[in-house]
């Protein structure tokens, strides 16, 4: 006969089973308003999110260590809402903590700078110049020992910024220091070193070729400061048009392109990333080694409080992982993820749900679809200015609309329907060069509008261009047919969304 259990209490039991209460009471009971939508999914933009928040989220991939080390140049080069900006955000967070230097030039601080020349070796001195003059400045600022005359001092050194600030700086009892503040001083007079990040650069871009000259000597004269101040770590983000423009106009910046770091993501690797997100949300703490190691539908399970684990909705997406369907729409970019699963959240809020529904999803990819399809015409305009004709030229005719072939093409197919797109008007480069049929769909790869596709038993293998070619305009066949990417087939072709849903194959992964 089995003995009854003892009735006793263990405080530390009831404790644990209080917290597993309130998290799956909070988890049964999700709210998707503003405020907690960009709690959980977190800001567009790195440098609006709260400081501490995007420290909890932050997913750190392989290309973190390559930016945030100890060699003189690192250039972040990257598409849009890649996380250029997050990234430096919490590296100069995480230098700080550990007492270095460390300083952030945004547009703001260096307009001016080059405005009055078209004179590239003037160019490059003006912003050797006005580099060092804004490190000089920021650092004597930061620790509130900015005086008068200090620019002229600066001189006496060369315009040396790292040797004026070696020189000037002191550790005096009659400057008041908080501790931190103090901390960081002592570092920098121990090891003279200064981590300087220029962020945002491409803000009013419009790619004329004073813009391209200005971008090339600013490589140019941060390269020479970091080689001539040994102890001065430069680490500059560009958009990956920007940096095409500057490196293919300027045979000079050849010097600076093993300093280079492509900023990309794989899908796994962006799932991992929401995980993270929607487990600090809930202030549990994961670890991001381990998470890289499981399968997607692993990663999915702890996706399960916030979305429906299944896609309900009918064609070829019936029934498949929410995971996989997240990851077609999206062109390895965190910001479309955020922008997709925010836009969700907003439904699922006004129609009193806690979790997001397939419903949900399905009733904001036009308006997705729409976004992203403006935000590759914004971003790549300054290259190729009639972007946005190239584009909508794209679309699907009726009669490829009724024999299903509208989105997917042999390499034969794609140049002919571009040789139609052209025969409105031939293209041209911001140079004013014009662009032949090949260029054009070696451009639309370029711009992950196009991905290159092969049918496996998995699933869609989608490729994207690989970044160590994104140099060259030649367009090559590598054995993959060639399709127009799900994130913007609803702008394509907003007059039948069901026709897309019964089409469209889901990735692999």
């Amino acid at each position: 006969m089995r003995k009854k259990a003892a009735n006793f209490t263990n405080p530390v039991f009831e404790a644990l089973e209080a917290l597993n209460f309130r998290i799956l009471n909070r988890v049964n009971n999700m709210d998707f308003s503003e405020y907690e939508l960009q709690k959980l999914f977190g800001h567009e933009a790195a440098e609006d999110e709260d400081p501490q928040r995007l420290k909890d989220y932050y997913f750190k991939s392989k290309a973190y260590k390559q930016v945030v080390n100890d060699l003189p140049l690192r250039i972040v080069v990257g598409h849009k809402g890649i996380g250029k900006s997050a990234l430096f955000q919490v590296a100069i967070d995480e230098e700080a903590e550990n007492n270095r230097l460390t300083l952030l030039i945004k547009p703001d601080d260096i307009i001016g700078i080059g405005e009055d020349t078209d004179d590239f070796l003037k160019l490059i001195r003006d912003w050797k110049i006005g580099i060092n003059e804004i490190i000089a400045k920021k650092a004597l600022t930061s620790f509130g020992l900015l005086f008068d005359g200090w620019r002229g001092k600066l001189n006496q050194y060369g315009g040396a910024a790292l040797d004026f600030l070696s020189s000037t700086l002191k550790l005096d009892d009659s400057v008041n220091l908080t501790a931190s503040k103090e901390a960081v001083l002592k570092e920098f007079l121990k090891h003279n070193k200064i981590s300087v990040y220029i962020d945002d650069l491409d803000r009013g871009w419009q790619g004329r070729k004073h813009d391209i000259q200005r971008i090339s000597a600013l490589l140019n004269a941060v390269r020479d400061i970091s080689t001539e101040n040994r102890g001065i770590f430069f680490r500059v983000s560009l958009r990956s048009d920007v940096y095409y423009l500057a490196r293919t106009s300027d045979e000079s910046t050849d010097k600076t392109e093993s300093s280079v770091i492509w900023y990309s993501w794989t899908n796994h690797e962006i799932l991992v990333l929401l995980v993270k997100r929607v487990e600090s949300y809930f202030g549990r703490k994961v670890d991001e080694d381990e998470l890289l190691k499981k399968h997607q539908s692993e990663l999915m399970k702890y996706l399960i409080p916030v979305i429906e684990e299944k896609f309900t909705g009918k064609g070829h997406w019936s029934n498949a992982p929410m995971y996989r369907v997240l990851m077609s729409l999206i062109r390895k970019r965190p910001r479309d993820l955020v922008k997709l699963l925010t836009l969700a959240g907003r439904k699922a809020y006004s129609s009193d749900l806690d979790k997001i529904s397939t419903a949900n999803l399905e009733s904001i990819f036009e308006e997705y679809s729409q976004g992203r399809l403006q935000d590759t015409i914004n971003e790549y305009r300054s290259e190729l200015p009639a972007v946005e004709k190239l584009i909508l030229g794209m679309r699907p005719s009726k009669i490829q609309r009724r024999a299903s072939q509208g989105y997917v093409y042999s390499t034969d197919q794609l140049l002919k329907k571009l040789k139609a797109i052209e025969e409105q008007g031939k293209f041209r480069w911001a140079n004013g060069n014009q662009v032949d049929t090949k260029e054009l769909a070696a451009f639309l790869y370029k711009i992950n509008f196009i991905t290159a596709r092969k049918e496996t038993s998995a699933g869609i293998d989608r490729k994207y261009f690989e970044e160590n070619r994104y140099l060259s305009n030649k367009f090559t066949e590598f054995g993959y047919d060639w399709e127009v990417h799900p994130a913007y087939r609803w702008a394509l072709q907003p007059e039948d969304p069901m026709q897309i849903f019964n089409e469209l194959e889901l990735s692999a992964n």
